[in-house]
């Protein structure tokens, strides 16, 4: 079944935090937000554990994978086997700056190539009906310039790509930790509004310092859609908060409605085998910015390793919180 795709609302992939447990906690928030998973790279899903990597629940859709790689064929290959278990899109990485992803040749270190790029996805789009998307940075090093940026897009549009989710930020392939390159390199928003503007057939999607309702609702006056990372998984709620002020489809469930029905879902990975330690994360900061919020997170970091098989544990966390709307 192909599900349709709305990117006015993203949620970032997050290696180590976009995990199939807050694609499904994020799904419950909203039913409109596009998620993706964190990359995952070729090999992993050619020789490794795929059900490890690729599983997840139809309840997320319509949800991306993100690849990492720059090998066409398996590009190719991984990406049809993604749509056959029910992918909504196929996402290349073409913005991550770590080393170890810059040694396999893949990640930022691509937009130094872009033919190479152009050339991943068609061999993508050539083998799935799904959309095959480009996540990239504005440009790497010293390759920063406007005219280097629009250049590389230029030439991966040429090959039929629609839509390019930006993380306004230059990536330093040297120097910097994958960390302090999310916030060292300045923000310049110019760049994907002028790319919109240049190419209004385009889809251009923005990324990059985006924490409050009225930043992603500014960004709509210039682009086509909003990917937050960091601040989704600090405080979860801002998702609703956002959907609901870009006029995106009433949702029927509070937060506390939300938090029951990942209890519901965490009852089920226990009975399958998992601990509860490891499903509480995506729900630490459901309740940021209200009163009793730091008792909260306590009692479940405190109480989930010691009762690893016990839902109670969140229900008992969240007496500690007042004031929930």
């Amino acid at each position: 079944m192909i599900h349709a795709v709305n990117r006015r609302l993203c949620v970032a992939p997050m290696l180590d935090w976009t995990d199939r447990h807050c694609r499904y906690f994020h799904r419950l928030i909203s039913n409109e937000v596009m998620l993706y998973t964190e990359m995952v790279t070729c090999p992993a899903i050619l020789r490794g554990d795929r059900d490890k990597y690729l599983g997840f629940s139809t309840a997320e859709n319509p949800v991306a994978l993100q690849l990492g790689g720059s090998d066409i064929k398996d590009l190719a290959e991984c990406a049809k086997i993604a749509e056959d278990m029910g992918y909504a899109e196929i996402n290349l990485n073409v913005g991550c700056p770590s080393d170890r992803v810059q040694k396999g040749r893949f990640g930022a270190c691509l937009m130094r190539e872009p033919a190479l790029v152009a050339d991943c996805f068609q061999a993508m789009q050539n083998s799935v009906s799904i959309p095959v998307t480009i996540k990239s940075r504005i440009g790497v090093d010293d390759e920063d310039s406007y005219e280097h940026f629009s250049g590389f897009v230029e030439v991966v549009k040429t090959a039929g790509c629609k839509t390019f989710i930006v993380h306004a930020r230059k990536a330093l392939l040297q120097g910097l930790s994958p960390k302090q390159n999310r916030s060292i390199p300045p923000l310049k928003y110019d760049y994907p509004y002028q790319l919109k503007q240049q190419n209004p057939e385009l889809e251009v999607i923005i990324n990059g310092g985006i924490a409050t309702v009225d930043s992603a609702t500014e960004q709509l006056r210039h682009v086509d859609g909003v990917m937050i990372g960091r601040a989704f998984w600090n405080a979860p709620w801002l998702i609703r908060e956002i959907h609901d002020a870009m006029g995106m489809e009433k949702q029927l469930l509070s937060r506390d409605q939300v938090l029951l029905s990942y209890v519901d879902y965490c009852q089920v990975m226990i009975e399958n085998g998992l601990s509860l330690h490891w499903l509480i994360r995506p729900i630490l900061g459901l309740y940021h910015g209200l009163p009793g919020n730091k008792k909260w997170k306590s009692y479940l970091v405190t109480e989930a390793p010691r009762r690893k098989d016990d839902v109670a544990v969140i229900s008992e966390a969240r007496e500690w919180v007042k004031d929930v709307s």
